[in-house]
Order: structure tokens, then C-alpha cells, then sequence
């Protein structure tokens, strides 16, 4: 499916050997579908993803089915991919998400905090902190019941309603959710606006706050085409998991400006080209990527899905 030797490998010494991908595409990339896509189609998508190589599928969200419809079927979902020997970190807003997720046998959770007072009233009617004392009660029953806990921390780089936002506000809650118990955070730029120097200079706030790049993911879209290099840039920075979604489906429903996340096939080209290992099958992730766009009924938005598709398709 792809020319052979390319895309040529020139490692960097200022970046790591191996990356996790924290793929996203059957929850944060499905949520926003308007029409429903059928629970078995989900289940194949997520069987498809890890025979392709990945090494951890966030599943879906425990969220009341009333705000994310396309993800009602959560109960239906979970233990048809169960037996997968993959990571499936699913989302959970309450104790009652929690209580849910923790029923059907879910080893990782994930709780979603905002970095402003506007998207947190927009996503969650709460402030900041009411947000944060809600999400209290669940990381510690989690890390009692010895389950890896996530923190999603939306807006870390500008916001549609307050603009830009403040570094020392990220940091703030960045460490909150730490002092609370969570294993790891996922730094958010939910509308896309963040850019190289804005990502090294939150990443230094936060190493100087005692929260290290091993603690971060981070999470961009590609809405002014800057997901890439700002990828690039938190790697030189340390970081070593980047979330990443099939194909680059999604966007956030609380967020209008919100376009596609970062392809992840679009991540796996240039980590290759840097010598950097996956652990991902490029070719079977590219087929996987093509089937899912098949059963939405339209092209995928990622190029690297579009270039080697079409080139298998000449090639035939």
C-alpha cells in the first residue's frame, strides 16, 4: 500500500525513540455523527483499530444518553470488545458514569474538566471549580477500585467565547486534577488555535508547576492546520503520548469552531518519517480508516488515508 522505503527514516536526537497513540476515533471521533452509527459497526471499528497495532482504543462515553445520543449504546457496546487485548479507556462526567463503567468491568477511566468558565457552563453547566469537586468523588473511588484515571483538559489554548487563555489558568487546573489523583492529563486544543510557541511555552509552565511531560498527552485539531507541528513541537518538549483519531474524525459538539481531530494515519506518517516506532501497521490503519469512511458515506478528511488509498486504487 505504500512505496517501498518511503517515508524515509532520519531520526532527531531531541526526540523519543517510541510514542503511544491514545487513538480516539470510535468515541471522540464518533460523537459528533449525526446519524447513528449501528453499536456492531463501532465494535468493528475498535477490533479493526487494535488488529492494526493500537495499544489503547478509548471505547466510549458513560455520559446520560440525552447529551451524546450518537454514544447511548455504551452498555450495549463495552462488552462486545471486551475481550480485545488492547487498553479501552472510556469517558465518565459523574459517580454515576462511574458506577456504570465500573459494572461492565472498565479498567481506565477518563473524567473531562475545562481550562475556562465558558466552555465548562457550555459543557458541563458548572464553574471551574464546581466541575472540579465533582470529578473529586469519582478519581478517588477510581484509584480505590485501582483503575487508570485521565484527566481531559479542554481549551488549554484558546477559547471561542474569552479568546486566548491564560497559561498560569491551564496550569492551575492542569494541577488540580493532578493533586486529585489522576495518572495522566490530556492537554486540549479543542478549537485548534494553538501554535508551536504557545505549545513550548504552556509545556515549561507546567514542568515548572512539578506537572512533567511524562504526566501529558496532548490532544490538537487541525482546524488552522497546525496540529502537526504543534505535535512535533510537544515531542521536543518530552512528551510521549499523543491522542489521535482514525482517519481525523471529530470535533467537539460544544464547540461550533471545533473542526476534525489530528488523522491519525496523518501522525503515523511523520513519526515514521522521524524514526520514531508506533507499533502501528500504517497500511491496515489506512484500510481500517477507508472502511469506517465507506460506512458514513463519505471520503476521509485525513491526506495520508486519501494519498495511499488513492494509490492502492491505481495500483488495482
Amino acid at each position: 500500500m505504500t512505496v517501498p522505503g518511503l517515508p524515509m527514516a532520519v531520526p532527531s536526537r531531541d526526540l523519543p525513540t517510541r510514542v503511544r497513540i491514545h487513538e480516539v476515533g470510535a468515541r471522540d471521533g464518533l460523537q459528533n455523527e449525526k446519524a447513528t452509527v449501528p453499536t456492531e459497526v463501532k465494535a468493528e471499528f475498535i477490533r479493526r483499530l487494535a488488529d492494526a497495532g493500537l495499544a489503547t482504543i478509548e471505547a466510549t462515553s458513560f455520559v446520560h444518553p440525552k447529551w451524546v445520543p450518537q454514544l447511548a449504546d455504551a452498555e450495549a457496546l463495552f462488552p462486545m470488545i471486551g475481550d480485545l487485548p488492547v487498553a479501552l479507556p472510556v469517558l465518565v462526567p459523574n459517580e454515576r458514569g462511574l458506577d456504570r463503567a465500573l459494572g461492565l468491568g472498565a479498567r481506565r477511566v477518563a473524567v473531562f474538566a475545562s481550562a475556562t468558565e465558558s466552555f465548562a457552563k457550555a459543557n458541563l453547566n458548572r464553574t471551574v471549580d464546581e466541575a472540579l469537586a465533582m470529578f473529586e468523588p469519582v478519581v478517588s473511588r477510581a484509584k480505590a477500585a485501582s483503575v487508570h484515571v485521565r484527566g481531559y483538559l479542554s481549551m488549554c489554548f484558546g477559547d471561542p467565547w474569552e479568546g486566548a487563555v491564560p497559561i498560569p489558568q491551564v496550569v492551575k487546573v492542569c494541577r488540580a486534577l493532578l493533586d486529585m489523583g489522576c495518572d495522566e492529563l490530556s492537554l486540549g486544543d479543542t478549537i485548534g488555535v494553538a501554535t508551536p510557541g504557545h505549545v513550548v511555552a504552556l509545556l515549561a509552565a507546567l514542568d515548572e508547576a512539578g506537572v512533567p511531560p511524562t504526566a501529558l498527552g496532548v490532544h490538537f485539531h487541525d482546524t488552522y492546520g497546525q496540529a502537526l507541528a504543534n505535535t512535533l513541537a510537544a515531542l521536543q518538549q518530552g512528551v510521549t503520548t499523543v491522542d489521535a483519531s482514525a482517519g481525523g474524525l471529530g470535533g467537539c459538539p460544544y464547540a461550533k469552531s471545533a473542526t476534525g481531530n489530528l488523522a491519525t494515519e496523518d501522525l503515523v506518517w511523520m513519526l515514521r518519517g522521524l524514526g520514531i516506532d508506533t507499533g502501528i501497521d500504517l497500511g491496515r490503519l489506512v484500510a481500517t480508516s477507508t472502511w469506517m469512511a465507506a460506512q458514513l458515506g463519505r471520503p476521509s478528511p485525513s491526506r495520508t488515508v486519501r494519498a495511499l488509498s488513492h494509490e492502492d486504487s491505481e495500483e488495482h
